[in-house]
């Protein structure tokens, strides 16, 4: 005699709601742009509401601080990478690509929400980890190209181009990001006129690599 438990179908793992991925979604999307306008320190409450959700899916969600700020993070790391891999793609000239990457990735506010990157939170979470390793290897793609194609200065490094986008993003003391943006995709053209060949000078110092601004971080914290 056969028994129920043998018979018995599987149980299977409800998968979320669209209205509910949406909800998500659309929390990151919020808190992305508040952490660019106020910091990652902005109350929850007020995050909710610009979100158009309740508290209580808030925190159903997002339960801690830093699990929200783990998936700004995330979802940041994933758009830019997305912007270098689509750049690649549809770019046939390298330089230009490399130029398109530059003024995306500016318009996603890296400089401003660097601040998050020192916050209480995971950095060596496996999907952080994974989603780094995935960014990296699209830039450095990205600069390799537009060297071996000579349209790219060869003394200079991922590391400088990443550096560069993130100070030139971020917001000066005291000013404010909307009157700030009006500057920032003029001086990346600046930028960007500098590192197209023939190069124009001898940069002091050497070519910084993704390997140096991780030691750099590392021993400054």
């Amino acid at each position: 005699m056969t028994s129920t438990a043998d018979t018995a179908p599987a149980r299977r793992v409800p998968r979320p709601r669209a209205d509910a991925l949406r909800n998500r979604e659309r929390i990151v999307s919020t808190a992305r742009e508040m952490f660019v306008e106020f910091g990652p320190q902005v109350p929850y409450d007020e995050v909710a509401r610009r979100a158009g959700v309740g508290n209580a899916t808030l925190y159903r969600n997002f339960p801690e601080r830093a699990d929200l700020v783990h998936e700004v993070v995330l979802s940041l790391m994933a758009r830019v990478t997305e912007l270098a891999e689509r750049a690649t793609e549809e770019e046939s000239d390298t330089f230009a690509a490399l130029r398109r990457f530059t003024h995306g990735a500016a318009d996603e506010r890296i400089g401003a929400l660097c601040p998050m990157l020192d916050g209480a939170f995971d950095k060596d979470h496996p999907d952080l980890m994974a989603e780094r390793d995935r960014l990296e290897e699209a830039v450095q793609g990205l600069v390799d190209r537009a060297q071996r194609a000579g349209r790219l200065r060869a003394d200079v490094g991922v590391g400088d181009l990443m550096v560069a986008i993130s100070q030139l993003t971020r917001p000066l003391p005291g000013s404010a990001c909307g009157s700030f943006d009006q500057f920032v995709h003029r001086h990346l053209q600046l930028f960007l006129d500098g590192l197209e060949t023939p190069a124009r000078s001898e940069l002091p110092g050497k070519a910084a690599t993704l390997e140096d601004l991780r030691r750099d971080s590392c021993s400054s914290s």
